[in-house]
C-alpha cells in the first residue's frame, strides 16, 4: 500500500542530519504529498503545521520530526477509528459509489466480516438492476462464503426489491441487510435521484461510499457530490493493493469530514480491514503495524494450535506437514507483501517475498513422500533429485527450503521462553545477517 509514496517520504528523512536540513526534508515531504495526488492546498497546510511545531521547539533530531509527521498524517486521515454503526435490528447498510469501484465485492467481504467478527447473520441484497453481471456476481460470491443473497428476477423497481428484502430478512432472522446498489460511469441527476429515493425509503443504519483509491482527487470530488445528496456515514477505500498513489486515502477525511471505516485490498473475501488512521500512518513511515499483524495471526491460529506447535518444537517433532499447514494459514492472512509491510522497517528489510515463493515451497513439500515430510533429515541427494523433478524445481531450491526449515525450527525452539520484544529483536538480527 502506498509503496511509492512511502519510499519518497522515507527518503526525505534520510536528508535530515541537522537543523539546516529540516527545510530540505520538509520540501521533499511536500513533493511526496504532491506526487501522491494530495491537493496542493492540503499539502501546503500539512507542511506548515509541521514547520510550526519544529520551529517552536529546541528538539530537532530525526525521530522527533518523524513523530510530528506521524501525528499529522494520523490527523489528516481522520485521527481516530470510527466503528460501523450496528445499533438497529435489523441493521440496514447501504453501499453506494461509482461503477467499477468494487461495491459488489466489498458488499460480500463486509457480510463475511460481520458474520465472523461481529457474530451477525447477514443478508446480501442484489439491488443493481442495470448490470445483470452484478446480480450474478453477488450470487456467486455469496454462495462461496455461505451467505444468502436476495434478488428478484426481472424486477426493475429498486425500492420494491429492497422493501421485500427487508421483509425476507425479518422472516429469516437476518439482523444485517447489506444492499449493493447500482453504480454509474459518472455523477448525473438520474443517478442521484435514484440513490436519494432508496435512501429516503429505508433510512439506512449506515451508508458507506466506496472510493476506488486509484482515482485520486476525482474520487473526492465525486464523494462530495454524493454526500451533498445523501449525507453518507463513512468511506471505504478499495483497490489499495494496486499501484495507487494514495492521495484520496490521505485527504478524503479532511475534505469531506467523513471517516474512512474500511479498506479493501484484493479479491480474496478475507482481504478487508477496519481502518485505523494511526496504524496506516505508522505503516507509511516504515514503523510497521504490529497490532494488525497480531490480529491477523490470531484469526488463523487459536491458543490450542499455538500450544500444539510449541509442544512439537520442544519434542523436535515439528515437520514439513506442519510447515505446509501453517503456510496455508499464512496465505489466508492476505498478500505476503502486505504482511511484510506490517513489520517495522528493518525487520522486513531484505525480505523480498511474494505468494509465488510459497507456491514453490508447497510444490516441493507435495513432492515428498510421507516419511520425508516427517523426517526431513533423511532426504539425501538421490531423494532431492526425485523431489526436484516432481516439483519442477532445482536441487538448490530443495537445499534452501530444507536449510530454512531447519534453521527456523531451531530458532523457534530457543525462542519459546522469550518475550515478544526479545523474539522480534532476535529475528531482526538474524534477517540482517542473512
Amino acid at each position: 500500500m502506498f509503496n511509492i509514496f512511502k519510499k519518497k517520504i522515507n527518503k526525505a528523512f534520510e536528508l535530515l542530519n541537522g537543523q539546516n536540513d529540516i527545510t530540505k526534508t520538509l520540501k521533499e515531504i511536500h513533493n511526496a504529498l504532491i506526487y501522491a495526488d494530495v491537493n496542493y492546498h492540503i499539502a501546503k497546510d500539512f507542511i506548515e503545521k509541521i514547520k510550526n511545531k519544529v520551529t517552536n521547539t529546541k528538539i530537532n533530531h530525526k525521530n522527533y520530526l518523524i513523530k510530528i509527521v506521524y501525528d499529522e498524517l494520523t490527523n489528516l486521515m481522520g485521527g481516530n477509528n470510527v466503528d460501523i454503526n450496528l445499533s438497529e435490528d435489523p441493521n440496514i447498510i447501504l453501499i453506494v459509489g461509482l461503477q467499477g469501484s468494487g461495491k459488489t465485492t466489498f458488499s460480500v467481504k463486509l457480510a463475511q466480516f460481520l458474520k465472523i467478527k461481529k457474530n451477525k447473520n447477514p443478508l446480501l441484497v442484489a439491488a443493481d438492476i442495470y448490470r445483470p453481471a452484478a446480480i450474478n456476481q453477488i450470487n456467486i460470491l455469496g454462495t462461496k462464503v455461505n451467505i444468502p443473497v436476495f434478488s428478484i428476477k426481472d424486477n426493475k423497481n429498486t425500492v420494491d426489491i429492497i422493501s421485500k428484502s427487508i421483509e425476507n430478512a425479518k422472516v429469516n432472522n437476518n439482523n444485517v441487510i447489506i444492499i449493493d446498489t447500482a453504480g454509474r460511469l459518472s455523477v448525473n441527476k438520474f443517478m442521484m435521484n435514484e440513490i436519494k429515493n432508496i435512501y429516503q425509503s429505508i433510512i439506512p443504519t449506515e451508508t458507506l461510499f466506496i472510493i476506488d483509491a486509484m482515482m485520486g482527487q476525482d474520487a473526492i470530488n465525486i464523494a462530495k457530490s454524493f454526500n451533498n445528496e445523501i449525507n453518507f456515514d463513512g468511506v471505504v477505500l478499495t483497490k489499495l493493493d494496486s499501484d495507487t498513489r494514495g492521495g484520496s486515502a490521505l485527504t478524503v477525511c479532511s475534505v469531506i469530514n467523513k471517516p474512512i471505516k474500511f479498506i479493501s485490498y484484493g479479491e480474496k473475501m478475507e482481504a478487508i480491514s477496519v481502518f485505523y488512521p494511526n496504524r496506516m500512518a505508522s505503516r507509511i513511515l516504515g514503523m510497521g503495524d504490529i497490532v494488525s499483524l497480531v490480529e491477523k495471526v490470531k484469526d488463523q491460529f487459536d491458543e490450542t494450535q499455538i500450544q500444539d506447535i510449541q509442544e512439537k518444537i520442544e519434542k523436535s517433532k515439528f515437520n514439513f506437514n506442519d510447515f505446509l499447514e501453517h503456510i496455508k494459514k499464512i496465505k489466508k492472512m492476505g498478500n505476503i507483501k502486505d504482511i511484510i509491510d506490517m513489520m517495522p522497517m528493518g525487520l522486513g528489510v531484505g525480505v523480498d517475498l511474494d505468494n509465488n515463493f510459497f507456491k514453490k515451497i508447497e510444490a516441493i513439500i507435495n513432492s515428498m513422500t510421507p516419511i520425508e515430510r516427517k523426517k526431513p533429515l533423511i532426504i539425501e541427494e538421490s531423494r532431492k533429485i526425485r523431489i526436484a523433478k516432481g516439483s519442477g524445481t532445482s536441487i538448490e531450491d530443495i537445499n534452501n527450503i530444507i536449510a530454512k526449515f531447519l534453521y527456523f525450527s531451531n530458532m523457534l525452539k530457543h525462542m519459546k521462553n522469550l518475550s515478544i520484544k526479545d523474539a522480534l529483536s532476535i529475528i531482526k538480527s538474524k534477517i540482517k545477517k542473512n
